[in-house]
């Protein structure tokens, strides 16, 4: 048994035609001409490069799935930084991340938003055991509201590192919406 492969554009245009010749209008005519109906749209607009965007520290969890599911929508990675205010690290890090996003990092591959999740909110353990944080700080970036795990960071001295960040940010932005990590190899943080 053989299987043919038909390309999405003539499957398409095959059920145009199964659909219009049941129409008495359309009755009448060849399929080729049915076909020529079929109109393909496509934008001469040039592409504009994402904004990255900054978000108010998140406290409730429900904050933080709103910001999950614009980030999904919007097909821009949600990169978070996991803290607290007894934190010190936390307090050097943050500024940090914060003055590499509004500069623009990771915006040509595509952008990123950011948030800080503040884990002394009571609210939150919950949310901090789902997606297996259990040190502070932790970097963690979602993308299509699913945790990527295999490029979470929780090595003080990577976050602390300005070209580690940009780095990471910039592969992070090379998601926009598609998995992975932007790499070709499995599991690679850096990988091209």
């Amino acid at each position: 048994m053989t299987h043919q492969s038909i390309d999405p554009a003539s499957k398409a245009a095959n059920m145009v035609a199964a659909v219009l010749t049941r129409s008495r209008f359309v009755a009448t005519l060849p399929r080729s001409h049915i076909q020529t109906f079929m109109r393909t749209y496509t934008s001469t607009a040039p592409k504009k490069a994402a904004k990255n965007r900054l978000y108010n520290p998140v406290r409730y969890e429900d904050e933080f799935e709103t910001l999950n599911l614009l980030s999904a929508s919007s097909r821009v990675p949600l990169i978070t930084l996991w803290s607290a205010s007894w934190c010190p690290s936390c307090k050097v890090i943050s500024p940090l991340l914060k003055e590499l996003i509004t500069e623009g990092v990771g915006e040509e591959q595509g952008g990123v938003s950011f948030a800080e999740i503040e884990l002394d909110s009571p609210t939150l353990g919950g949310l901090a055991l789902r997606y297996q944080v259990n040190s502070l700080p932790t970097l963690l970036a979602f993308d299509r509201q699913e945790a990527q795990l295999e490029t979470k960071v929780h090595k003080v001295e990577d976050m602390k590192n300005r070209q580690f960040l940009i780095n990471w940010i910039e592969t992070e932005a090379k998601r926009h919406g598609e998995g992975g990590a932007g790499g070709s190899s499995l599991f690679g943080l850096f990988g091209r």
